[in-house]
């Protein structure tokens, strides 16, 4: 079997030849361990000092981002005949003795993803709490559109197997950690995690720290964006029934008031108000059913897409 462990890296010439020369040369079941670097637009050393340390590199000519540097990674991965795709960060928060623990589910047929699960042990030392609420939230909002329970859905140490690897499609420039984990889950692959520890230092808490609303935003974008994207049929149908009943309740108001009153004076406005919540209320269902629809289509494709790249990539 070939394993290729990657490292998306922005400027980690201080950390990166450690954690490349912490990487396992060998490994159980394991024939082949191939070393990845994606440069994301790295102005500094790391480049060089990864290929003298006999890492492969893909460059960015700027920096996309960690989704870009995945979908950068799964595809040489495929390309190159790759059993199982690992990614590390190379900044040196994750042990790569580690990695072992990690594809243990792969190699037994257990699973096609592993996630690292940095919190078996509640929150680690030095993360921010800020930054651990929001792994928490966006941990609960997953585990419900996925149907399954997860503890952590942040983490970028994680592993894959070829045939999860041939069934992702992704879209997100900011992040794939979460739309790999639903993508994967409702096609029907099998998704675990594997607790893992990790090391923050200083400067990664004063960095967070220093962007605690540009965070907040992030997350409750990422939020949105997965319910829009996996239960859009949730998310608007649930907005649609509130609107729907506030307009009920003005309708039943300004009924029960003329009932006792035999005049609709001084409410007659709460009749327009609640027609109008009425009428909103069932546009947001109907757009429910077309997204509902779409999602399904979505379905479709993504089969349609792993056919064809099983014929591409075909060993």
């Amino acid at each position: 079997m070939k394993l290729i462990i990657y490292l998306p890296a922005l400027n980690e010439e201080e950390t990166i030849p450690c954690v490349i020369a912490s990487l396992p040369k060998t490994l159980d079941q394991i024939d082949t361990i191939q070393i990845l670097v994606i440069d994301d637009g790295c102005m500094d050393g790391t480049v060089s000092l990864a290929r003298s340390l006999g890492a492969q590199v893909v460059s960015h000519r700027w920096n996309r981002g960690v989704g870009a540097a995945f979908q950068s990674a799964v595809q040489f991965a495929l390309e190159n005949n790759a059993d199982i795709l690992v990614g590390i960060d190379a900044d040196g928060q994750f042990d790569p003795a580690e990695i072992p623990g990690l594809i243990k589910p792969i190699l037994a047929d257990q699973a096609d993803m592993v996630i690292g699960n940095r919190f078996l042990q509640g929150k680690p030392k030095s993360m921010p709490r800020l930054k651990f609420w929001g792994n928490n939230q966006l941990a609960s909002v997953i585990s419900f559109v996925g149907g399954q329970k997860f503890r952590d859905v942040s983490c970028g140490f994680r592993a894959y197997n070829r045939e999860a690897l041939l069934h992702l499609t992704l879209f997100a420039d900011f992040t794939y950690t979460h739309e790999t984990i639903l993508s994967l889950i409702f096609q029907g692959l099998t998704v675990v995690e594997s607790p893992i520890k990790v090391t923050y230092n200083s400067e990664r808490k004063s960095r967070v720290a220093g962007s605690i609303i540009k965070y907040a935003i992030q997350t409750s974008k990422i939020i949105m964006r997965v319910l829009l994207d996996y239960r859009p049929i949730y998310l608007f149908g649930s907005a649609g029934m509130a609107f729907i009943s506030i307009g009920v309740f003005f309708v039943l108001f300004l009924m029960g008031h003329y009932v006792l009153t035999q005049s609709f004076t001084p409410y007659k406005s709460y009749g327009f108000i609640g027609l109008g919540f009425f009428i909103f209320g069932m546009l947001l269902l109907i757009i429910a059913l077309v997204a509902d629809m779409l999602n399904r289509l979505r379905s479709n494709q993504d089969e349609m897409l792993y056919l064809m790249k099983m014929a591409r990539y075909k060993k």
